[in-house]
């Protein structure tokens, strides 16, 4: 699932386009339709109660090669009945695969989204605490930074069949 404003940004290529779903999204006017991840593997971790998931992006045509690591900057999941929901925060970190280097990614939207209310008080001060403790776990080599957590080495199994969402998948009845 992906907003209909960045299907329509990575689908045109028009960056005006993906700059329109803040706005959008601080004025309610914004929709969740079908997208399908591609061109890359993706294996997350996400403890709970944290405000940030650290993402692998493998390559999916030269053997799972990693490409970085991404850290997203996130509410904390919840549980519903159909799975699981939390709320991007805007801003990212990408780091290299070795750990040697990183950069924030998307520092402006973080800071417009404060500006139009999207990331209040109390998600920045959260935010500003995650930002910390990944950079932490980064230095430190913890968590799946780890030299020997084995994450780097992950491989899915061809066999998997990709997942299907069941046609109702976008309503959700409160009973």
């Amino acid at each position: 699932m992906a907003t209909t404003t960045l299907i329509e940004s990575m689908l045109s290529g028009d960056d005006l386009v993906r700059k329109q779903a803040l706005p959008n999204l601080a004025a309610g006017r914004w929709q969740l339709d079908r997208w399908i991840w591609r061109d890359t593997v993706l294996l997350l971790w996400n403890p709970p109660e944290t405000y940030f998931s650290v993402n692998m992006f493998y390559n999916l045509t030269d053997g799972h090669h990693m490409l970085n690591w991404y850290v997203n900057f996130q509410r904390p999941l919840e549980r519903t009945k159909i799975g699981f929901d939390t709320f991007d925060l805007l801003v990212d970190l990408v780091v290299a695969p070795d750990l040697s280097s990183w950069r924030w990614k998307d520092e402006d939207e973080y800071a417009q989204g404060r500006r139009l209310g999207v990331v209040d008080d109390t998600d920045h001060k959260a935010v500003q605490q995650a930002r910390e403790q990944v950079l932490a776990m980064i230095e430190q080599r913890e968590g799946p930074f780890a030299l020997n957590s084995g994450w780097t080495e992950w491989r899915s199994e061809p066999s998997w069949p990709t997942p299907i969402l069941p046609l109702d998948h976008l309503t959700v009845n409160p009973a």
